[in-house]
Formats: C-alpha cells, structure tokens, sequence
C-alpha cells in the first residue's frame, strides 16, 4: 500500500496528520470503503473494530494489520463525525482528496460497505475482507499476511 499511498498523509480521528509510508510500511492494509449514513456500514463496523482491537490493540507483538478508512459520507463533519467512532489507530484519506475517488476505481468499488485487503504494493489480497471476517474470524489474518509475503509469527 506504501506505492499506492506513497507521499500522501492521511488523517487520524483527533486530527493528526500522519505519513503513509511510515503508517503502512510492511503491514497488511484493509481500505474500509464505508460512510456513516449506511446503515450496513453501522452494522459492519463493529466487527471490524473488534478484529482490529484483536489483532493490534490487544495483541503482543501487534500483528501487521492497518486499516484506511476511504470515506464515502456527504461531506467532511459527517465523515469526521463517523471516524469520531473508530479505533484511534485508524487512518483515513482526507475527505477533499479526489484519491479517494482513484482509490474507488481502482479497486472496483461499486457498493459500500467494502473492505479490499491489499499488499504493501497495493495489489489485492481479497476484496472480500467483509465476507472473510464474518466467516472465518482472527483465522483469515494468517492467509492475509501469507499473501502479502510479511513474516510475522501469529496465531490466530
């Protein structure tokens, strides 16, 4: 994701700036294609930030797993509004960067919410994150960082 991502900043829930390239670098990247006004995105999310917590939060070492929130709410306050209810941890492309419109071509996107896990180079590991973390739980990490080629001693 660093090569896609590469020279861009993205942006925490408290409003901090940080690089991609030193937020991503050598992780697992899940692009969360989702807004606040969908309400499968609500039912979604949660899930999502326990497996998060799981892996990152709670886990020793945490496992190489980042998620970039590409937001698809009507404006910037709603968007802020949503991420306002995600891990601190989390990133997101800043709603005024026509990336975020890139990133959705690119990636095919077409429905929301969509979870596209990607390598470090930006190819695609799964677009059905969504789907895998509803079925398989912590277990379908281990494929992930697998296809990403990233050594990491996890379990899970």
């Amino acid at each position: 994701m660093v090569d896609v991502l590469g020279g861009r900043r993205l942006l925490t829930r408290d409003g901090a700036w940080m690089e991609a390239e030193e937020e991503l670098q050598n992780k697992v990247v899940a692009l969360y294609f989702a807004a606040g006004w969908c309400a499968p995105s609500r039912d979604f999310t949660p899930l999502l930030c326990h497996f998060y917590a799981q892996l990152v939060a709670e886990a020793r070492p945490p496992a190489p797993f980042a998620v970039v929130f590409v937001s698809a709410d009507g404006s910037a306050q709603e968007m802020l509004d949503f991420m306002r209810e995600l891990p601190g941890a989390w990133l997101a492309l800043p709603f005024h960067d026509p990336f975020r419109q890139e990133l959705r071509t690119r990636y095919h996107i077409t429905a929301i919410p969509r979870l596209v896990i990607v390598k470090p180079s930006g190819e695609v590991i799964t677009d059905k994150g969504r789907k895998q973390i509803r079925e398989r739980g912590l277990a379908c990490f281990q494929s992930w960082v697998e296809a990403a080629n990233i050594f990491q001693n996890f379990s899970g």
